[in-house]
């Protein structure tokens, strides 16, 4: 089963409430690394695990391309952003 928005939004947002980073603007341009959340390479790796972990598959070993924003994360599942 594909996960939707609100699963993929809680997962994402109980990682950074751990990792002390913003959530706040969650919107789909939101840059991962630096100017948007400020991941290192090692909470990136974090994510990634909790994604797999959580939904199977991942976007960081598994997409075509490394993710830079948020929206490529909604986009690798398959999962359009909610409407403001």
């Amino acid at each position: 089963m594909s996960p939707t928005y609100t699963d993929l939004e809680s997962a994402i947002v109980a990682f950074l409430v751990r990792a002390k980073k913003p959530t706040d603007d969650l919107s789909p341009e939101r840059s991962l690394y630096s100017g948007g959340l400020g991941l290192d390479s090692l909470e990136a790796a974090e994510l990634s695990v909790i994604l797999e972990d959580t939904f199977g598959t991942d976007p960081f070993s598994e997409g075509e391309s490394m993710p830079q924003v948020l929206g490529d994360i909604f986009a690798f599942y398959g999962v359009a952003p909610a409407a403001a």
